[in-house]
């Protein structure tokens, strides 16, 4: 998660709101990729991202704990929250980055991750994020390379709700546990298999 600078400090305030509150000259997008820990990373180091917040969203507990959402019961999916600066970062980077970052071919499962919370999904805020995600993906569709199909959904967002501390940069807390973890789900190894030089880190 970026640290914002002092005068966007309210930004950060309400990332678990509509995005309608964002600030003026801001916008929030929401991505659900397998483990929300692997997902920070590559939004972090683009420049025009703000912050990233993981959580949830897809589901219909209210303000649902990780045990809830692990379990499968609720409906959610492990999402990251991107806030960024449309005039630093497109929208259309933010999908092609997450693309790179996720095998779109499988349901319900994302690398050794297995269930309808790892789900992959592109959580649209507006028509027309709609309407970029669906021509990103479009585009995908023809131009993909490797033969299986696409199964990625294109929704509209629902309700977010920010995880716990603990799960807050991850990446930058536990730098050996998340390596660890990352290496032995075969995240990386799939990826480059799905993307050749283009794959996500």
């Amino acid at each position: 998660m970026k640290k914002l600078l002092a005068p966007l400090a309210f930004a950060f305030t309400v990332l678990s709101a509509p995005a309608a509150d964002i600030p003026p000259g801001f916008e929030v997008a929401t991505f659900a990729g397998g483990c929300f820990w692997c997902m920070e990373p590559p939004y972090d180091k683009l420049d025009g991202v703000v912050s990233t917040t993981s959580g949830y969203m897809g589901g219909k507990t209210r303000n649902p704990t990780y045990q809830q959402v692990s379990s499968g019961s609720t409906g959610h999916a492990e999402v990251v929250q991107v806030v960024f600066d449309p005039k630093k970062v497109s929208y259309a980077k933010l999908l092609e980055v997450f693309w790179h970052n996720v095998d779109p071919t499988v349901k319900d499962q994302q690398f050794c991750d297995v269930g309808s919370q790892y789900r992959t999904t592109i959580f649209t805020h507006g028509e027309e994020q709609k309407k970029q995600a669906e021509a990103s993906k479009a585009a995908l569709v023809k131009s993909k390379p490797f033969k299986a199909d696409i199964v990625t959904p294109i929704v509209a967002a629902t309700e977010f709700t920010a995880a716990e501390d603990y799960h807050q940069d991850y990446y930058v807390k536990n730098p050996v546990r998340y390596k660890f973890y990352r290496n032995g789900c075969g995240r990386d190894g799939r990826l480059k298999d799905l993307w050749g030089d283009a794959a996500g880190k």
